[in-house]
């Protein structure tokens, strides 16, 4: 039994997301874990705006960059592989990518490092003004968010872009080009 045509592109989709995945979640969370883990000399007076010791440094960059960076990438990829044909995801004519891919992953960047910075201000004043963090748990922490960002950027930008970019399906495509050439 074949699988319809739409099917086999899906199922390329998937694995070409799952396989992307893997590529962005096991370096990140490795990275971001090891790196401030050795970069902190005193693992129990770790701050988090002050000193030379804190945690501002390493997660404020990141949580900028790795949403940028991989909402760019994984977009750049996806738009390729329509435009090759190997995906369901059919863009309209005339169709932006350069800008659609700047700005959602611009967005994406700025939300991210937004959100992080508000629950770090919420942390510094919620706690006693010269609390120490202890630097192997923000290590960890570090890295398990590098990991839950990799995932949340490798699938929202493809669901965005589905959910714009996809208002007909192929056949619709066909029946909207004949009545253009009419």
């Amino acid at each position: 039994m074949s699988v319809p045509d739409t099917k086999k592109h899906e199922v390329t989709l998937k694995r070409f997301l799952r396989k992307n995945l893997l590529y962005y979640i096991i370096p990140n969370v490795f990275f971001n874990t090891i790196i401030p883990y050795f970069s902190f000399t005193d693992l129990n007076a770790v701050h988090l705006f002050d000193g030379a010791q804190n945690l501002a440094r390493f997660i404020l960059p990141m949580a900028f960059f790795l949403p940028f960076i991989i909402t760019f990438d994984i977009l750049k990829k996806t738009i390729t592989l329509s435009e090759k044909g190997h995906s369901e995801i059919i863009l309209p004519e005339g169709f932006k990518k350069v800008k659609f891919i700047f700005q959602l992953a611009g967005i994406n960047g700025f939300c991210t490092v937004s959100f992080v910075f508000a629950v770090m201000l919420g942390l510094h004043f919620g706690f006693p003004e010269l609390y120490n963090y202890n630097g192997a748990v923000l290590a960890v922490l570090l890295g398990f968010t590098a990991g839950v960002c990799s995932v949340l950027f490798t699938y929202l930008p493809i669901k965005k872009l589905k959910k714009h970019h996809l208002p007909y399906t192929v056949e619709d495509h066909v029946d909207q080009q004949q009545l253009i050439k009419e």
